[in-house]
């Protein structure tokens, strides 16, 4: 099992929720976050004064899929959250160990 998580831009969340349920996903979380990367954020005029925004808002994604689900689950991510400018976020995959449904006391693959 691998967790996936996503980092991208607030606007794109329903599509890529969409392209998410399209592929099997059947749960997420989300995370509104804030952050920056090479773009180091920007600036903006507010009443006349200028001001640096460094931390950008961002949403973070997150699913854990099955191994055989997750070039799947990638390319849905790219494909939705991708619009070809900076600032269209990065995706994480890490090794899960063990899932635990706490109603049931399900375990691993059947708690996904």
């Amino acid at each position: 099992m691998k967790k996936i998580e996503a980092v991208i831009k607030p606007f794109k969340l329903d599509e890529v929720r969409e392209a998410l349920s399209d592929v099997g996903v059947t749960g997420l979380t989300v995370t509104e976050v804030k952050g920056f990367g090479r773009q180091k954020g920007h600036t903006e005029l507010y009443r006349g004064a200028e001001y640096v925004v460094d931390f950008l808002p961002k949403v973070k994604i997150e699913i854990v899929v099955a191994n055989d689900a997750v070039d799947g689950a990638i390319e849905a991510i790219i494909q939705a959250a991708r619009t070809g400018k900076i600032g269209d976020g990065k995706i994480f995959v890490t090794s899960v160990e063990q899932i635990v449904r706490i109603r049931t006391g399900e375990t691993d693959e059947a708690a996904i």
